[in-house]
């Protein structure tokens, strides 16, 4: 069955979309990794609002060819987070209209020094950017929160190793918080079978999700 959401006033509604555009004009505008010194240049990404977003993935930070494309999961990644998604009842053409995305940092990191993979935001840059993420949760108000990989999952559930939460579900502050890996190509987390039933039991408790919140 699903559960039926507050009727919101047009007025109310007029406003929360004000707000979210005002916070989007912040978060475009915001250079302060930049002047910290922590990118070389600020390059914030943010994602289009829909009042029909009541999914809200949350990923780590945007990667090289996020910063290139300017939307989210623009890479490999964003191929198998999409068939995870459609895997749960999410539209094949419109997952990303379906669902409100963000990241714990808005800028791409940069590589690692050694090159290989992505460089992981320092602790000073998640706490630059966490205001945003937020206000997000106050404006957005998903129902369903998707937490892609270690970071993501440690914001919302604390430090835990993946094997321990993929598969589960927990209700925090009246949402629901779904842990996911990362949806890397070249992951071998997700190399291991065992592991693979873990996102598959995760995606069956999303698709339940789904059909019980409407989204």
């Amino acid at each position: 069955m699903t559960v039926a959401l507050p009727v919101e006033s047009r007025e109310a509604r007029r406003r929360r979309d004000a707000e979210i555009a005002a916070l989007h004009a912040r978060i475009v505008d915001c250079r302060a990794c930049e002047a910290a010194g922590f990118v070389p240049s600020a390059r914030p990404i943010r994602h289009p609002w829909t009042e029909r977003q009541k999914t809200m993935i949350v990923g780590q930070a945007p990667g090289a060819q996020t910063e290139a494309k300017r939307f989210h999961f623009a890479g490999p990644g964003g191929v198998l987070l999409g068939k995870w998604l459609v895997a749960a009842g999410y539209d094949p053409e419109h997952w990303r209209d379906q669902c409100y995305i963000t990241s714990l940092t808005r800028c791409f990191p940069g590589k690692t020094p050694n090159g290989k993979g992505d460089r992981r935001p320092s602790p000073a840059e998640l706490a630059l950017c966490g205001p945003f993420l937020e206000v997000e949760l106050q404006l957005v108000r998903p129902r369903m929160v998707l937490a892609i990989g270690g970071m993501a999952i440690e914001r919302f559930l604390g430090r835990a190793p993946l094997n321990s939460v993929v598969g589960t579900m927990v209700e925090v502050d009246g949402r629901r918080i779904l842990p996911l890996p990362h949806p890397s190509g070249v992951s071998r987390w997700l190399n291991d079978p065992t592991h693979q039933r873990l996102v598959e039991r995760a995606l069956e408790l999303l698709a339940r999700s789904r059909e019980e919140l409407g989204l």
